[in-house]
């Protein structure tokens, strides 16, 4: 049995266009966030590591000259 009172065309049309302007926009905009945030935290990680790098190159260099005087 078919409901010959609905119009299916009319359902899709809708539906689609709601698609179209709902999910487009906010694809885009969360890509470039995440990515910006990616950026940002390997900048903050490359900054740690040579931070931490600088510190132990320094601590081991004093116990040498501790060491050798």
């Amino acid at each position: 049995m078919r409901n010959k009172d609905r119009d299916p065309s009319l359902y899709e049309n809708d539906t689609e266009l709601k698609k179209d302007l709902y999910i487009d926009p906010y694809k885009t905009t969360n890509v470039n966030i995440l990515l910006n945030r990616v950026r940002l935290n390997k900048k903050k990680s490359l900054k740690k590591k040579l931070f931490f790098s600088a510190i132990l190159l320094a601590m081991v260099s004093g116990l040498i000259a501790y060491l050798l005087i």
